[in-house]
């Protein structure tokens, strides 16, 4: 473990590393392969009031296309760590053509999924996890655990949504 006085000046040079090779995976010295494009990100084509993206909703659909060809046979859920059992129940509302009630849990959904992917990431999802009664852990680093103003917007998104209580 490297003391804060060693990170500290560590740190900066790891991140710009880090930053300059997004999407490369390390294979050993000087071997990397390169993962960015493979599946690009598909965001959701629907706002939190219910509107569509119809922009998003064909550019996701372009996207969408390209993925069986490419192996993809599902998709990553970080948002089923905690509330597993919607993200289930809006599979099986789909697939029984209940499409007002999925769509309605849909809405629901929309903040929180983005709150532990792109907006807060790990760091959020683990926090989440906590406030669930499931181990999220510390961050590791490089990553810092969320600041309380952080803290305080990933709650509402849950608590706005009826998945935490204030």
């Amino acid at each position: 473990m490297l003391s804060p006085r060693v990170w500290s000046s560590v740190r900066p040079r790891l991140s710009r590393g880090l930053a300059r090779n997004v999407g490369s995976w390390a294979l050993g010295e000087g071997r990397k392969v390169d993962i960015s494009g493979i599946y690009p990100p598909v965001t959701t084509p629907f706002t939190a009031t219910a509107e569509v993206d119809y922009g998003k909703l064909e550019e996701n659909l372009h996207k969408l296309g390209t993925f069986p060809f490419k192996g993809a046979v599902g998709g990553v859920c970080a948002l089923a760590n905690v509330l597993g059992a919607q993200v289930c129940q809006l599979e099986r509302l789909c697939l029984t053509g209940q499409w007002e009630d999925a769509q309605k849990l849909q809405h629901r959904l929309i903040e929180p999924n983005t709150a532990v992917t792109r907006r807060f990431g790990i760091p959020g999802l683990k926090k989440t996890m906590d406030w669930f009664g499931y181990y999220g852990g510390p961050c590791r680093a490089p990553l810092l655990e969320l600041s309380p103003s952080d803290e305080a917007a990933l709650r509402l998104d849950f608590t706005s949504n009826g998945w935490l209580s204030e």
